[in-house]
């Protein structure tokens, strides 16, 4: 695309102004304690001063985060047009808050919010924070490779049914692993039935600047989303935007929620890289996501000639019952190897320096962005074609049975996080009611939220990923589950 620097889009207003701001000396009399690097430690060492000259707190002409009025003000519209919304806010306390932020916004305690089983541990935690009741659609089931893929719109319709009374529903729009629900239709019918749509996007904020990836959010009119602009796009980590489409959520009861939630000290640095992230990706990102598409489309015919991995793609997952699909993300399929893909997930980072987002037991995720680089690619061949060699085998490796199925609820996430509790060993909770969370990290999908059932399959699972060591999330020791004290199931 020709770039015209008369585009307003080309502007950078709340970067311009930190940049021209860290330049010129200032006597700090105010926070952070550092005054802008005045002294050498182990970190500015290795980091190098002029970060801490960008990390201001508020200073006079840099404008406040929670209640913008000036470049911050500004970079925010400029977002707000970039996105296809109308209004854009900036979080600098990550797409966690951003979700928590706008469910809470949307849905009061005891209403009813319908969602999918598959989300990440912030939309538990807002169920938590906000007291409103889940009503979970069962998401499509990829038996083969034991993953969560997308909703259907038969089960959205039959669940929106039974629940007229729901004030929103939530969409994950891409899954974790690249599934696209059709989010369009989705939207339509919940807007006929007088209900939000709220989007998860934390992986989907490269889908606003490509016109070969899926719908964003915004472009199927939901009502309000939730973008990571530090996964898939360029800005830095924990760095987040809320968009909002239309005015049916209200911006001053959104502005008063994240204001509740998000610090009055944001970070400077986190502002300004989402401010030059959105310039960068508006101008450069089609023709480079193009690019990247046909590089990986060159490695996946690689991928696919070494023994005992094969890619998964778009087709396979249109086949087996989504939508659409996002082809940034890229799922290895390992299942042929005799090793565990959190296994090979170990040995690519410890022996060939390939660091991958994802390894379940039987499949490998990549997370792709318009800063991947063939250079990485080739690094990921080398490592894989090395496995391939010493774990190939001609007889079967048995996998660690695991059944992806989710546990039946009892009770709200609030009353059983708030409810008289006991901690018990994991193998003496079947049938009683969790009083915590459990998962695997990532993807940080709960395998049981506070208000479900134990079940043997949530015992067995849990047994296996402490067995195979790897990094679960929860509040009890591990092996151990707190529990609501009269949890029996009755």
């Amino acid at each position: 695309m020709k770039i015209d620097k008369n585009d307003p889009q080309f502007k950078t207003p709340f970067f311009t102004k930190l940049k021209e701001y860290s330049k010129k000396y200032t006597a700090s009399f105010d926070v952070p304690g550092h005054k802008r690097g005045a002294i050498e430690n182990d970190f500015s060492k290795a980091i190098g001063k002029n970060i801490f000259k960008y990390d201001s707190n508020a200073p006079y002409g840099l404008d406040f985060l929670n209640q913008p009025s000036g470049v911050i003000k500004e970079s925010e519209e400029l977002a707000a047009k970039a996105y296809n919304a109308n209004k854009a806010y900036f979080i600098t306390g990550g797409t966690t808050l951003a979700i928590i932020a706008m469910i809470m916004t949307c849905v009061k305690a005891k209403e009813k919010i319908i969602l999918p089983r598959n989300v990440h541990k912030s939309v538990i935690n807002s169920l938590i924070l906000s007291g409103s009741i889940p009503v979970f659609i069962k998401p499509i089931i990829d038996e083969y490779l034991d993953i969560a893929t997308s909703v259907s719109t038969e089960e959205v319709i039959k669940t929106i049914k039974k629940n007229k009374d729901a004030k929103a529903i939530l969409i994950i729009n891409p899954t974790y692993y690249g599934g696209i629900s059709d989010l369009k239709t989705i939207t339509q019918i919940a807007h006929e039935n007088n209900m939000l749509v709220l989007v998860d996007e934390a992986h989907g904020g490269n889908l606003y600047f490509s016109d070969k990836l899926p719908l964003s959010a915004m472009e199927c009119n939901a009502d309000i989303c939730a973008i990571s602009s530090h996964k898939t796009n360029l800005s830095l980590t924990q760095s987040s935007l809320l968009l909002l489409k239309g005015d049916a959520v209200s911006q001053r009861r959104l502005t008063a929620t994240i204001n509740i939630l998000q610090s009055t000290s944001p970070s400077q640095l986190l502002v300004g890289s989402i401010d030059t992230s959105r310039k960068y990706m508006y101008f450069y990102a089609n023709k480079m996501i193009d690019n990247l598409l046909i590089l990986k489309n060159k490695y996946v015919d690689i991928i696919n000639k070494i023994p005992g991995i094969k890619v998964m793609d778009k087709k396979y997952f249109i086949d087996n019952g989504c939508f659409d699909y996002d082809e940034t993300k890229m799922l290895l399929d390992v299942t042929p190897l005799s090793i565990t893909g959190s296994n090979i997930y170990k040995l690519l980072a410890k022996h060939h320096n390939v660091q991958l987002e994802l390894a379940e037991e039987e499949i490998l995720l990549c997370v792709l962005s318009v800063a991947t680089k063939e250079k990485d690619f080739k690094c990921l061949v080398k490592g894989l074609n090395a496995i391939s060699k010493e774990y190939y085998k001609k007889e079967e490796f048995v996998y660690p049975e695991i059944n992806l199925t989710y546990p039946k609820k009892s009770v709200r996430p609030r009353e059983a996080y708030h409810g008289a509790s006991k901690v018990i060993s994991i193998n003496d909770s079947l049938g009683c009611i969790s009083s915590e969370m459990i998962m695997i990290y990532p993807p940080g999908i709960p395998l049981i939220i506070p208000g479900e059932i134990v079940d043997s399959n949530v015992i067995k699972t849990i047994n296996n990923y402490i067995k195979n060591d790897l990094k679960i999330l929860q509040e009890s020791e591990r092996g151990f589950i707190k529990v609501l004290v009269k949890g029996k199931n009755q």
